[in-house]
């Protein structure tokens, strides 16, 4: 069975943050970035890749191996590519913003990737979709790199290249989701982001989905 591979991208320049690295904050009383860490490295059985392009990336902690864009100024699609190429794929790819992603959401887009190039889940987001939540496989690479060629940067630029598997959260167990009221692609953008995310995980924590863990915790 072809292994899969986990990455954190750290993108973005947080500008509704101040320019604080947003996955640094904690939640729960730990940092989202060691969060996910833990939970990419329980389900997939190896550490995952962080992405990051900020410079201090390296001082931040996390234990795990950083890595800049191989493109830069690509945006999204950017950040995608480097992890395809890089962690290696196939690869199940996690903004480093969204402190409620499960076990299993993580584990059915791995799962999907054995019949698929793109696994990704259906939201209620503006794209309809979840790209910053989503596995990738290997064939993603060249259709990936000639979006970025033809200047196309949209994190679903390449969709048409590929087999996309788009995954209905309402066909999988209650178990594997964040309780009703919980979104599980909720990211932090803002400081008012944070504090909604601080209030809503008591109700997350309770739940079987989050296996009431907070790895990463810090004094």
């Amino acid at each position: 069975m072809t292994p899969i591979h986990g990455a954190i991208l750290a993108g973005g320049q947080a500008r509704r943050f101040d320019g604080r690295p947003k996955g640094l904050e904690e939640v729960g009383g730990a940092r989202v970035v060691d969060r996910l860490a833990a939970l990419l490295a329980d389900v997939l059985g190896t550490p995952p890749l962080l992405i990051a392009n900020d410079p201090g990336a390296p001082a931040w902690g996390t234990g795990l191996r950083v890595v800049g864009d191989i493109r830069p100024d690509c945006g999204t699609l950017g950040g995608l590519y480097t992890a395809v190429r890089e962690a290696p794929a196939p690869v199940v790819c996690v903004a480093w913003d969204m402190p409620f992603v499960t076990a299993g959401l993580v584990a059915a887009l791995a799962e999907g990737l054995a019949g698929a190039d793109v696994v990704i889940p259906a939201s209620g987001g503006p794209r309809g979709v979840e790209p910053l939540c989503a596995g990738y496989g290997p064939a993603c690479l060249d259709p990936m790199a000639d979006a970025m060629d033809r200047g196309d940067f949209r994190a679903i630029a390449f969709h048409p290249q590929v087999r996309v598997c788009r995954l209905d959260l309402e066909a999988l167990p209650a178990a594997a989701l964040p309780p009703a009221g919980v979104d599980p692609f909720f990211n932090v953008n803002t400081p008012e982001d944070l504090r909604e995310a601080r209030a809503q995980w008591p109700l997350f924590a309770s739940s079987p989905s989050s296996a009431g863990r907070t790895p990463g915790r810090r004094p």
